[in-house]
């Protein structure tokens, strides 16, 4: 019985990567200033969060995809002071690396404009534990800072990506 469950879930798997999970479109978020392609139809959201004791909006963009969910945070400083630029930064990275338990260890990564040229961010992929079940995750992502704007972009995954899907949707997020 066990043999053919096994059999049946791994048939399952194999026809389930034979679909096409991605669905690849690229979306323009003329208020948040960037386009980025999004593996299904988006979700929009937003809520309030404090940074550094200073109240933010942060709007989130998000599409789910096989076992990954894909995203793109902006938060809207009140000034494009570099400091806040800065601990904004901090706030992000090291907020969605306490969330598996890792240390928020990044290293320099530009990021295009859409207009040509490019910008310095972050990027880090971590591993580890989240959630009341303790359910293993990777998370690809960057960071970056742009006028009053600072950037989250990434994938939340049960397990590690193809990294075709990682580089379509990194090379893709462009800002304004």
């Amino acid at each position: 019985m066990v043999r053919r469950l096994v059999g049946v879930l791994t048939l399952g798997a194999a026809l389930a990567g034979c679909s096409p999970t991605y669905d690849w479109r690229t979306i323009m978020n003329n208020d948040n200033g960037y386009t980025v392609d999004l593996p299904a139809k988006p979700s929009n959201d937003a809520r309030q969060i404090e940074v550094g004791g200073t109240p933010m909006q942060m709007a989130m963009q998000t599409a789910e995809a096989g076992k990954a969910v894909f995203a793109v945070g902006t938060l809207m400083l009140p000034s494009d002071d570099p400091q806040m630029q800065r601990t904004a930064l901090d706030f992000l990275r090291t907020g969605l690396a306490r969330n598996v338990s890792a240390r928020p260890d990044a290293h320099a990564v530009q990021i295009p404009l859409a207009a040509g040229g490019q910008v310095p961010g972050l990027e880090m992929t971590l591993n580890g534990k989240a959630g009341e079940q303790q359910e293993t995750r990777t998370i690809y992502a960057r960071f970056v800072a742009h006028g009053r704007h600072v950037y989250q972009a990434a994938i939340i995954a049960s397990q590690p990506l193809p990294q075709e899907q990682v580089d379509q949707f990194f090379q893709s997020f462009q800002l304004y």
